[in-house]
């Protein structure tokens, strides 16, 4: 069993290794293109994962099969291209302001200046690792949850591939103490919200259906007075250039989040929702938000 695992994750690491050296000697746009070429290949070679997905998407958003079918291939056409875009990171760098226009980034510049830090609120929707990347070379002090990875090696990529573009990595997982660290620092923290939080979050809805959600950057956020400000990077229809997106920071209906977690969760919940909804076909549909919340209903 360990023989096979260790199999497994030496040829995906192999393949990742001559993925990034292919890309880095084409042009950029070709290489975008070609990590979407490997996200539709994926899809094509992933039926049972499709088929969950293809089955969520109708479920969630009430469409059709062949909307849904659609819906589900283009998030893997993208992902494939953001996998692209990520690996070129050291490449690009200061190019990367070419593909990226700003819009409301006073929300941003108003709420970093009051020094508390501020909780950057945001999704597996476009390229969410381009928006950290464009806010660390933009010169903003940003940290990124880390993302642990069954092979160490993936993991350790994805904090270097970070680090290129002055990203830092909270931990290998969510790093209580060091969040709360930065924020004290008075910089950003990038939170993406929409992973089931199992047993350990609020049940509020995502999308109209009850999901297990994180509460962590609320309680933070009234602990350290740091601002929730929801962030989202939308891919142009070109597939090359994105749009980055700030928006007001989130206000509670009380004089804290914690008056309300629920409430406060769910209104998370309704921003990232919101955005989802104008671009299906750019989110995550192959990880399965509400499992834990299905699971309890059995």
């Amino acid at each position: 069993m360990a023989e096979n695992k260790d199999r497994r994750n030496n040829f995906i690491w192999g393949a990742i290794k001559f993925f990034m050296h292919l890309t880095s000697i084409l042009p950029h746009k070709v290489a975008v293109r070609l990590g979407g070429f490997l996200g539709l290949c994926v899809w094509a070679l992933s039926k049972k994962k499709v088929d969950e997905a293809e089955k969520r998407c109708v479920e969630v958003l009430g469409v059709g099969v062949t909307k849904a079918r659609k819906i589900v291939r283009d998030s893997y056409v993208n992902l494939g291209r953001g996998f692209s875009e990520f690996v070129l990171l050291p490449k690009l760098r200061e190019g990367l302001f070419e593909y990226v226009t700003v819009h409301g980034e006073e929300n941003l510049k108003s709420a970093f200046s009051q020094g508390k830090g501020v909780i950057l609120l945001t999704a597996h929707i476009g390229n969410w690792e381009f928006a950290a990347a464009y806010l660390g070379l933009s010169g903003y002090p940003m940290n990124a949850i880390g993302a642990e990875q069954r092979d160490e090696r993936i993991t350790n990529l994805i904090e270097d591939l970070r680090a290129s573009c002055g990203v830092k990595t909270i931990g290998k997982g969510f790093d209580l103490k060091s969040a709360l660290a930065c924020l004290k620092r008075g910089e950003l923290l990038g939170v993406l919200l929409d992973q089931d939080f199992r047993d350990k979050g609020v049940v509020v809805p995502f999308l109209g259906v009850d999901a297990s959600t994180p509460y962590g950057p609320l309680k933070m956020a009234d602990k350290l007075g740091a601002l929730i400000v929801p962030l989202f990077i939308i891919r142009r229809e070109d597939g090359i250039r994105h749009d980055l997106y700030f928006l007001e920071p989130l206000q509670p209906k009380g004089s804290k989040f914690e008056d309300s977690l629920e409430e406060s969760a769910a209104m998370c919940n309704d921003v990232i929702s919101q955005w989802i909804l104008r671009f299906p076909g750019q989110w995550m549909w192959l990880y399965d938000r509400w499992a834990s919340t299905r699971e309890r209903k059995r």
